[in-house]
C-alpha cells in the first residue's frame, strides 16, 4: 500500500504537472491566460492519479507507469519549449 501511495505522491505529481502543462500550452492563445484553470485542473488530475494508483496490482507497477508517464510528458514539454513551438 505504501508503494502505491508514494507512487501517487511523487511521480503522480510530476505526471499531473506534465499533463496539465501540455493541455495549457497546447490551447490557443498565451499560456498565461490558462494559468488559473491549469492550477485548478492540476489538483483534479493529481487526485485522479492518486485514485488510479490504488488500482495497480503492486507499488512497483504504479511507480513504473507513473514514472514513465511523467518522463514522457515532461520531455514533451521540454521538447516543445526547445523547438519554440509554444510560448
Amino acid at each position: 500500500m505504501w508503494g502505491r501511495a508514494t507512487a501517487a505522491a511523487i511521480p503522480g505529481f510530476l505526471l499531473s504537472a506534465g499533463v496539465t502543462g501540455l493541455v495549457c500550452w497546447l490551447l490557443p492563445g498565451p499560456w498565461q491566460s490558462t494559468l488559473v484553470a491549469g492550477i485548478v485542473s492540476f489538483l483534479a488530475v493529481w487526485m485522479a492519479a492518486m485514485a488510479l494508483a490504488f488500482q495497480f496490482r503492486s507499488g512497483k507497477r504504479a511507480w513504473a507507469w507513473f514514472s514513465g508517464g511523467a518522463v514522457v510528458s515532461l520531455a514533451t514539454l521540454w521538447l516543445l519549449q526547445t523547438l519554440q513551438w509554444v510560448r
